[in-house]
C-alpha cells in the first residue's frame, strides 16, 4: 500500500572525511527535496577536520542534521549502530561518507518503489555497482570475494562491498551486531526472515582523502568474519510470533 508518511533515515559514518561533508549533505538536502527525511551523520573519532565540517553542517541544516561523536575509534559498524539507536524514519539509507554513492540513486528507489509501497516482506535493497572507479586489482579482489560469499551465505546479493544499502528499520533492529558485520548485510537481513533485493546503482570517485582499507586487512579480517558468518546463518534466526503484526509470521 501506497504512503504519504514515510519518512526516510540517511545515516552516514565519517573517519577522516575532510572536504567530503559539505558537498555530500549539501546534495543529499537538494535531491531528496520533498521526502521526509532526516541525516544522522556519526563522526568515529576522526583525526583531521571532520568534527569542525559536521559542526558547520549541523548550524547549516539544524532541522534534519544530528551529529554523533565517537569518543574512540570504533568502526564502520559501530558508527552505523550508533547512528542506528537515533533513527526515526521507516527505512533508513545507509551512504558512505567519501562520496562515492550517489543520493540521486536514494531518490529514484524511493520513488518508483518504496513511497508506492514496498513488499511487506522487503528487508534490504542493496546497491550493485554499474561500473567500479577502483583498480583493475581492488576489482578483481572485490569480484573473488563477494564470489565466495555468496556461495557460502547464499545471500541473494553479487555486491555485498557496495555501501549503498537502504534497509527496512524494523529489519535493521532485528539484526546481531558485530565488529564488520556491515559486510554482512544481506545475509543478515536473510537469516533474520526478510527478503533482500538488488538494484543496480552509481559509483562515483572518491571526493577527498584516501580508502581506510588495505588488501591484507581485507583479507584477514573477511575470512575470520565469513567463517563466522557461516557458523551464525547455519543457527537460524529469530522466532516470530503469531500475535505480532509482522509480515514474516506468513511465511
Amino acid at each position: 500500500m501506497a504512503s504519504s508518511n514515510l519518512k526516510l533515515s540517511v545515516l552516514i559514518p565519517f573517519f577522516n572525511e575532510a572536504g567530503n561533508i559539505a558537498p555530500l549533505l549539501e546534495e543529499v538536502h537538494t535531491v531528496l527535496g520533498g521526502i521526509s527525511f532526516e541525516v544522522i551523520c556519526v563522526n568515529d573519532a576522526s583525526a583531521d577536520t571532520t568534527g569542525e565540517e559536521l559542526a558547520q553542517a549541523k548550524e547549516k541544516y539544524p532541522d534534519t542534521v544530528t551529529v554523533l561523536t565517537h569518543v574512540a575509534r570504533s568502526g564502520k559498524s559501530a558508527a552505523l549502530f550508533t547512528g542506528l539507536k537515533s533513527v526515526t524514519g521507516d527505512w533508513v539509507q545507509l551512504l558512505d561518507g567519501d562520496g562515492q554513492n550517489d543520493p540521486a540513486d536514494t531518490r529514484r528507489i524511493w520513488n518508483e518503489i518504496i513511497a508506492p509501497g514496498a513488499p511487506a516482506l522487503l528487508g534490504i535493497i542493496a546497491g550493485r555497482r554499474t561500473s567500479r572507479n577502483d583498480s583493475g586489482f581492488k576489482w578483481l579482489q572485490s569480484r573473488v570475494a563477494n564470489g565466495v560469499r555468496r556461495f557460502c551465505l547464499k545471500d541473494d546479493a553479487k555486491d555485498t562491498g557496495c555501501g549503498f544499502k537502504l534497509i527496512r528499520t524494523t529489519a535493521f533492529r532485528d539484526l546481531p551486531y558485530f565488529a564488520s558485520m556491515h559486510r554482512f548485510f544481506p545475509a543478515l537481513i536473510k537469516r533474520a526472515g526478510w527478503d533482500v533485493q538488488e538494484e543496480y546503482v552509481n559509483d562515483r570517485e572518491r571526493w577527498h582523502g584516501s580508502s581506510k582499507y588495505g588488501f591484507i586487512s581485507r583479507l584477514g579480517a573477511g575470512i575470520v568474519d565469513l567463517l563466522g558468518m557461516i557458523w551464525l546463518v547455519r543457527r537460524g534466526g529469530q522466532g516470530v510470533a503469531a500475535e505480532w503484526n509482522d509480515p514474516r509470521a506468513n511465511r
